[in-house]
């Protein structure tokens, strides 16, 4: 079976964290449908660093309980080196998407930074055979709500203690690249 990968991620302490949630094709649908009556009234988004801690602890727990697994990718980085520290995490993310049979990668876009992220997956993907089936876009977090998902986990997960103990029953694999 194919999955679709949403990408988000947060930076903090020294890290990048690179956090893809993976959804199968069959869930895509209601998990939208579940996601969206978590919005406040006139938001067009969540964002886990712009909401209050009590509405924080509600939202990622009805998140846990949401029919999708989490990769995270982490990277030791200062501010200088964030950029290469990303691309770093999405070369690896590559690999492994490809491994699970993905069939579409959808990024949170940063704007003009996307020519890094698709330079880095075209040279990743170039080295495979032109039938990997993996299409891959940017798009803005206000018209994903599955990206919401991964910003939600790598918030948690960078915040570490109680939020990193909330947000683990998501966590598929953690890995240092």
């Amino acid at each position: 079976m194919t999955v679709h990968a949403f990408v988000d991620e947060s930076a903090r302490g020294g890290n990048y964290l690179l956090c893809a949630t993976v959804v199968e094709p069959a869930h895509l649908t209601s998990t939208r449908r579940a996601l969206a009556p978590l919005l406040l009234r006139g938001a067009r988004e969540l964002h886990f660093k712009k909401e209050k801690e009590p509405r924080r602890r509600m939202l990622i727990d009805r998140i846990a309980a949401l029919p999708v697994s989490a990769r995270l990718y982490l990277a030791e980085c200062t501010p200088k080196t964030e950029e290469a520290a990303r691309q770093r995490c999405i070369e690896h993310l590559a690999e492994d998407l490809l491994v699970l049979r993905a069939h579409r990668l959808v990024l949170d876009s940063r704007d003009h930074r996307d020519g890094h992220d698709r330079r880095t997956l075209q040279l990743a993907l170039g080295v495979r055979p032109s039938k990997t089936e993996l299409t891959y876009e940017h798009v803005d977090s206000t018209a994903e709500p599955l990206l919401w998902i991964s910003d939600a986990v790598a918030w948690c997960f960078g915040a570490g203690g109680g939020w990193r103990r909330r947000a683990n029953p998501l966590v598929a694999e953690v890995l240092t690249v």
